[in-house]
């Protein structure tokens, strides 16, 4: 069943300019996504507006226009949007995903990463939602991979240990919900800096100056249209199983460093990569990585969930906008 609302356009033509309100059709299937102005969160909203459903994103400072104006840690405000709206899932992709960050802000790391999930947890098993917290692969020590959803986890920074936290925390106010581990994410980004993958493209272009990239830990880039897609997978199986629950895993197949990706990304663009020199040493800088926390997938797979972009088809579709070379930026799709 599909519901019908009002909604103001605004219709030009020649000389005149009207406000008219017409009827729209709305989705009856309703998903809260949370942190809907991120990376991961833009894709997630995008992928169930796109797939009939009624999306409604809520984010923080970014918020306005396009999404509600929510402060997590304001229990009262996430109280109230989830007893509006009444979702029928809530994907929560809102965190402090920034290991280093993590470090130096402990406190406000872990009131956003466990204490404002636990009390999503809560409302969403209020109004019968089903919550799919995302969680990292940072859970592992990656000193066994790959790693099932059932190994037991080893953290080695506190931004790990957050999002293990995070994890009982809704599973322990939500017996029905998901946790959905992933590993380092790409895509359409704003700015360069809102992925670890994307961020290296200056280093890449600048091929004047030569650059030290990280040869040492294991990465799988997975591309946040395929997690947006997997979270919809999930969502809409769990409407019609109700035993869709726990903890799962989705990741890219490709295993790469950032010195590798790097290489890649300079292959993708036909840029040049003799510049970049890969460090095989651990790194002492920063919060400590794990060396290979790969994920194994096989239980989505075995459910018929999940979605693959490979990486150098991903990436320029992600990066070409940010492109130098002009040239090249007005061929690359012609």
């Amino acid at each position: 069943m599909v519901g019908r609302e009002k909604e103001l356009s605004i219709h030009f033509v020649p000389g005149c300019c009207r406000l008219v309100e017409e009827e729209v059709n709305v989705p009856s299937r309703r998903v809260l996504v949370t942190g809907a102005t991120g990376l991961l969160g833009r894709a997630v909203y995008k992928e169930f507006q796109q797939n009939n459903w009624h999306a409604t994103g809520c984010g923080f400072r970014r918020a306005r226009p396009k999404f509600e104006q929510v402060n997590l840690l304001d229990s009262e405000a996430v109280h109230h949007i989830i007893h509006d709206f009444q979702p029928h899932v809530i994907v929560h992709c809102a965190a402090e995903r920034r290991p280093d960050v993590v470090e130096n802000q402990p406190d406000a790391a872990s009131q956003l990463n466990v204490d404002a999930s636990g009390n999503l947890a809560k409302e969403a098993a209020a109004v019968g939602a089903f919550l799919i917290y995302i969680s990292s692969d940072y859970v592992f020590d990656g000193t066994n991979p790959p790693y099932r959803e059932e190994d037991i986890p080893a953290t080695l920074n506190l931004y790990g240990k957050t999002k293990l936290e995070g994890e009982k925390a809704v599973l322990e106010n939500n017996l029905g919900a998901a946790v959905l581990r992933i590993p380092v994410l790409y895509g359409e980004v704003e700015k360069l800096e809102e992925s670890a993958v994307t961020v290296m493209f200056d280093k890449v272009q600048f091929s004047n100056k030569s650059a030290n990239m990280d040869h040492w830990q294991q990465r799988f880039p997975t591309h946040v249209k395929d997690v947006a897609t997997v979270c919809r997978q999930l969502a809409e199986k769990r409407m019609l199983d109700p035993s869709i629950k726990g903890t799962f895993h989705w990741s890219g197949n490709e295993q790469m460093t950032k010195y590798e990706m790097a290489c890649a990304i300079a292959d993708a663009f036909n840029l040049p990569s003799s510049h970049l020199r890969p460090i095989t040493d651990s790194p002492v800088i920063g919060a400590q990585r794990p060396r290979n926390a790969q994920l194994d997938c096989s239980k989505l797979e075995t459910l018929g969930i999940g979605q693959r972009t490979p990486f150098r088809i991903g990436i320029k579709e992600s990066l070409w906008p940010f492109l130098i070379d002009k040239r090249w930026r007005q061929t690359v799709f012609h």
